[in-house]
């Protein structure tokens, strides 16, 4: 079973380039510059502009950004996180590392936040 989000973000087409480039996810469907449907394992990310479909229609007016996300679990985290700052993606703050592995919120072109999570060892 798929599970899907859906990310309000300003740009698709930036979108697209940075999920796809960045973080490894394949485009399955872009039928119009308003949405995107990209997908990554088992989960499948929605990508919409603000009023493209029923993004702007379901409960008010979405914007990007925010600090809700959806977590990928990562092997060389580290390794990962220097390649990824290289390439100009941000980052907010540093890894921290707790007894269950580590983490790093990256945000996508629309500040939308994904977590990168690799967990300890054993």
């Amino acid at each position: 079973m798929a599970v899907g989000v859906r990310y309000i973000v300003r740009d698709v087409d930036t979108a697209i380039d940075f999920y796809r480039d960045q973080l490894g996810f394949e485009v399955k469907m872009h039928p119009a510059p308003g949405f995107a449907a990209l997908a990554r394992g088992e989960l499948v990310l929605y990508l919409n502009v603000p009023g493209a479909g029923s993004a702007g229609t379901a409960g008010g007016n979405p914007e990007p950004g925010g600090w809700n996300r959806f977590q990928l679990v990562v092997d060389g985290l580290d390794a990962l996180v220097a390649d990824l700052r290289e390439r100009g993606v941000p980052t907010r703050g540093d890894i921290a590392s707790g007894p269950g592995g580590s983490q790093i919120l990256v945000e996508d072109p629309s500040g939308n936040v994904v977590e990168l999570f690799e967990p300890a060892a054993g």
